[in-house]
Parts: structure tokens; C-alpha cells; sequence
């Protein structure tokens, strides 16, 4: 066969393959990571049992100070709730701005006190106990109500409506109650394996997703600076120092804060949103929650302060469903709270006793009338990360905080007239920060595993799915798929499977403890995860999970 290339085409081709191959030599004998085998080690990481790069841990202290700054800044991350859920309920029940106020402050009240209570005698981690979520559902139902509804006069109705959220509440506070402090929910928690926890801790944050960007875009001019100048400060800047202080990476969510709310201040000023619909200035206006005009100067929350509760069965009973979704929230979450504390996993005993000290706090949330139950402030959780403080007492200062304002209600109202946009702008990092705790859990468990990745998947799937279906058919048929002639029974189910934990933790639990559990604990991660299934497995617990005032004396770790 003829060679079509001409000889001095041939002989350039050959020139350069030459020169080609001569370099290459040259680079494989002076780059050792291309000739040289590459090790396990370099390309796997070991196992942690506590996450490293945290400033202070768990028991470690900041100065004070800086602890009493980033106290106030936790207090005003879990502002956001504390003024969204009574300011949804509220309107609804015929209430007006001055019982907006004193709901929020009774919510901002119990926060704080609760908070205290599970970190000095639950779990004693450094969590945030503020309003669920978990609730709407019975409590919009209740509002609902044809008893209630009929009654013309709004201040008795809100009254009345309040009441019968106040005696379901305290009805069903008894499920964790009982769950907690009998260890029930300590021996339910030892069929839990990494992988079985996986889902829960992950949908904990992403389940989370409609209160994130769908909530920034009602307001996109305020809610994306917000967001972008979190990113910057929190990540980007977090190595600049004022003598030898990260001021920038503690205090990210102040400053960005303080930036947006003079910038939505100044549009707001300006008559930016004079002519624009309503719904657009209740999302971007600094002025449009008459919190501060209706808020009295001084007002202490105390029980019964809305009169007599009252109690119906149907009604308790719907409840206890929300009760039972904070229950599976808070498990995962005080399991992320305890990994950005750097501390180890708690031990069932533990997480029992916390359960039990969180049906405490939703038992005083009815007797005092907050329009929620209580669970875990996952944002707050976030912040831990963002700002690698996992100190307890940064968070019982913080509890300090919203006790303290929200007697003072002037002041308190001052902060809680921040557009809800901006908190959702932070909840986009914060919540997705939780979420990726959750799945840093599957260093433990073997994911070469067709059996670990077909449970991680399809939970995680269902858990955000299902929830999904159940949003999207409420909002279209004004009530969700169950819909029988039993309401208490369709709240029941409608509470449960809302929550994406809740039904990845069903879905996640069945499957790890029926399909061959028998012969894959290795790959579950039980070997790793048996030292922490008692108080004594490992020595850190005693550190970690102790109470206060040798308390444990009277109350031995099992």
C-alpha cells in the first residue's frame, strides 16, 4: 500500500513524536505521583468519632465577651420563628397586632426558658429549643373548627381558639413526656444504626427546602444581597483578623444583617414599595409587622395567661402527632448538634433524657400559650457550624437573651420587625450545613454496599417526595389526602407525612433492620456505633453528657 504522507511530512511527524515522547520521560522521572502507586491512606479518610476545626467545642468556653456577642447573635437567628409562626396563626384566629405581640413574646419567653432546660438537665447540648413547625397542621385545624368559627366577636373567638390550642397541647406534651423519662424512647433508639440515621439527620436540614429560596424569592432585592454577603463574610473572609480575631467569620450573620436591614430600611424610606401589592410589602417593608407600635414596654409572660384551657379529645389526639414529628426531628437534630459540638454521639439514655426535658417545654408552651409545641432550632444548629463555636454557655447566654427581651417588649419588638426574607436568605446555608452533617455519618457504614445505597437512596427519595405530594395536594384541594369523616384522624396522618424526617426515619429503620440485617453489621456501621449505645462505652460521654450539681447521683446513666 502506498504511504500518501510526502517523505518530509513523514520525517516532521516523526520529529515530534520523538520530542513528545523524550518530555514525557522527563516528567515521569521528576513527578513521583504519576510512576509512584498511589496509598490507600491518600485517598480515603480515617473515621472520626468528633468533627475536627471547631474553635471551641462542647465544654470549652470563648471569653466572655465574645460569648455574650455570639449569644445575642443566636438570639436573633431564632427570631425568625418566634415571629413567623404567630404571625401566621394569629390573623386567623381573629386576633389583632397587640395579641400578635404578646404571642410572640410568650413564644420568645419559652424559647429562652427551654433552652435553658435542655442544656443544663436534657441533653445538654448546645441547642436552641424554639417553636415547631410540626404544629400547623392540628392548629389550623382546630382554628377551623365549626364550634370555634361561628363565634362572631374576633377577640373572643381568638381567646376561645387559643384555649383549645392550649389544652391539646398540654394533652399531648404527655407523649414525650412518657417516651423520655421511662427510657422508652432509649430503647427504641438502639435499633437506630449510622446508616438508619443518615436520612433522618440529612432531611432534618433538606426537609427544610420551602422555607429556604421559595421564601428569599418573595422578596429578591433584600433576600439574594443577603445571601450572597452571608457567603462572603462566613467563607470567603473568614481568615480576616482584627488583632488576631476573626471578627469577620463569628459575626458574619450580624454584619450582613446589619447591611440588608439599613438597605431594606432605606428602600422601604424611599417609597420603594408604595405601589406595590400587598404581599410583596408584608415580605420586603421594615415596617409592615406593627410589632413595635403594639408591643407594651414591659409585659412577663405567665401561665394560664389567656384564661382557662379547654380540652377536646379529637382535638388532643391530632396534636399528638406533631408531638411525636418534633420527637423524630429533634432526634436527628440533637445527633447534628452533637457532631458540630465536636462531641461524641449521645447515648440513648441521653437523648431519652432529653425527649423527656422537650415534652416538659411543650407542656409549659400550653399553659402559657404559644401557638407551638417546642423542637430543636435547626438553624441555630447550623450557626454552630458557620461560626465553629459549639460552647454550651454561648447558648445558655443566649437562652438569657431572649428571656430578657421578651419582657422588654419594645426592644425585643425592635429586632423582631426584621423581614422574614433575610432570616430565609441565612436558612439556605444553615439548613444545608445540618443537612451535610447528616450525611458526613456515612464515613461509618460501607456505601460500596448495593444494600446501603439502595436504603440512603430511596429514604432520602421518600422523605422528600412524599412530603412533597402532601404539600402540593393541600394546596390545591384546601385539605390533604386523608380527608375522612374522622378530622382528628386526618390530621393524624396529614402532621405525620409532612415531615420528611419523620417518614425517613420509618422508611430508613424498616428497611436497615429487615433486609439481611443479620449479616451486615459491619456495613451498617454498628461496630462503630456500639461504644456509644451505653453512658459508660466510652470515657468522653462522662465529659460530655454529665448533669449539673452531681446530679447523676439521683439520676444514675444507664
Amino acid at each position: 500500500m502506498k504511504n500518501p504522507l510526502p517523505a518530509g511530512t513523514q520525517d516532521l511527524l516523526s520529529s515530534i513524536w520523538s520530542n513528545a515522547a523524550i518530555q514525557s520521560d522527563a516528567i515521569a522521572d521528576s513527578d513521583p505521583v504519576i510512576m509512584d502507586p498511589v496509598k490507600p491512606e491518600e485517598i480515603s479518610h480515617p473515621p472520626m468519632d468528633q468533627l475536627q476545626g471547631l474553635e471551641y467545642c462542647i465544654d470549652s468556653n470563648p471569653p466572655w465577651g465574645e460569648a455574650i456577642a455570639l449569644g445575642f447573635e443566636h438570639y436573633i437567628l431564632a427570631l425568625g420563628t418566634a415571629v413567623m409562626i404567630p404571625s401566621f396563626l394569629v390573623p386567623m384566629m381573629g386576633g389583632d397586632d397587640g395579641d400578635k405581640v404578646r404571642v410572640v413574646q410568650t413564644l420568645l419567653f419559652l424559647q429562652g426558658v427551654n433552652t435553658l432546660l435542655q442544656t443544663l438537665f436534657g441533653t445538654r447540648l448546645p441547642t436552641v429549643i424554639g417553636g415547631s413547625y410540626a404544629f400547623m397542621v392540628p392548629i389550623i385545624s382546630i382554628i377551623h373548627d365549626s364550634s370555634l368559627t361561628r363565634i362572631e366577636d374576633p377577640q373572643l373567638r381568638f381567646l376561645s381558639t387559643m384555649r383549645a390550642v392550649q389544652g391539646a397541647i398540654i394533652v399531648a406534651s404527655s407523649v414525650q413526656i412518657i417516651l423520655g423519662f421511662s427510657q422508652m424512647w432509649a430503647i427504641c433508639s438502639r435499633f437506630f444504626s449510622p446508616i438508619g440515621m443518615v436520612p433522618v439527620i440529612a432531611l432534618t436540614g433538606f426537609g427544610l427546602f420551602n422555607r429556604g429560596f421559595p421564601v428569599v424569592g418573595n422578596c429578591v432585592e433584600i433576600g439574594l444581597p443577603m445571601l450572597i454577603l452571608f457567603v462572603i463574610f462566613s467563607q470567603y473572609l473568614k481568615n480576616f483578623q482584627f488583632r488576631q480575631f476573626p471578627v469577620v467569620e463569628r459575626f458574619a450573620l450580624i454584619i450582613a444583617l446589619i447591611v440588608v436591614w439599613a438597605y431594606a430600611h432605606v428602600l422601604t424610606a424611599s417609597g420603594a414599595y408604595k405601589h406595590r401589592p400587598h404581599q410583596t410589602q408584608v415580605n420586603c417593608r421594615t415596617d409592615m409587622s406593627n410589632l413595635i407600635s403594639s408591643a407594651p414596654w414591659i409585659k412577663i409572660p405567665y401561665p394560664l395567661q389567656w384564661g382557662a384551657p379547654s380540652f377536646d379529645a379529637g382535638h388532643a389526639f391530632a396534636m399528638m402527632a406533631a408531638v411525636l414529628v418534633s420527637l423524630i426531628e429533634s432526634t436527628g437534630a440533637f445527633k447534628a448538634a452533637a457532631r458540630l459540638a465536636s462531641a461524641t454521639p449521645p447515648p440513648p439514655h441521653v437523648l431519652s433524657r432529653g425527649i423527656g426535658w422537650q415534652g416538659i417545654g411543650i407542656l409549659l408552651n400550653g399553659l402559657f400559650g404559644t401557638l407551638s409545641g417546642s423542637s430543636v432550632s435547626v438553624e441555630n444548629i447550623g450557626l454552630l457550624g458557620s461560626t465553629r463555636v459549639g460552647s454550651r454557655r454561648v447558648i445558655q447566654i443566649s437562652a438569657g437573651f431572649m428571656i430578657f427581651f421578651s419582657m422588654l417588649g419594645k426592644f425585643g419588638a425592635l429586632f423582631a420587625s426584621i423581614p422574614f426574607t433575610i432570616f430565609a436568605a441565612v436558612y439556605c446555608v444553615l439548613f444545608g450545613l445540618v443537612a451535610s452533617v447528616g450525611l458526613s455519618f456515612l464515613q461509618f457504614t460501607n456505601m460500596n454496599s448495593l444494600r446501603n445505597l439502595f436504603i440512603v437512596g430511596v429514604s432520602l427519595f421518600l422523605g422528600l417526595s412524599i412530603p412533597e405530594y402532601f404539600r402540593d395536594f393541600s394546596m390545591k384541594a384546601l385539605h390533604g389526602p386523608a380527608h375522612t369523616n374522622a378530622g382528628w384522624f386526618n390530621d393524624f396522618l396529614n402532621t405525620i407525612f409532612l415531615s420528611s424526617p419523620m417518614v425517613a426515619l420509618m422508611v430508613a429503620v424498616f428497611l436497615d433492620n429487615t433486609l439481611d440485617y443479620k449479616e451486615t453489621a459491619r456495613d451498617r456501621g454498628l461496630p462503630w456505633w456500639a461504644k456509644f449505645r451505653t453512658f459508660k462505652g466510652d470515657s468522653r460521654n462522662e465529659e460530655f453528657y454529665t448533669l449539673p450539681f452531681n446530679l447523676n447521683r439521683f439520676f444514675p446513666p444507664s
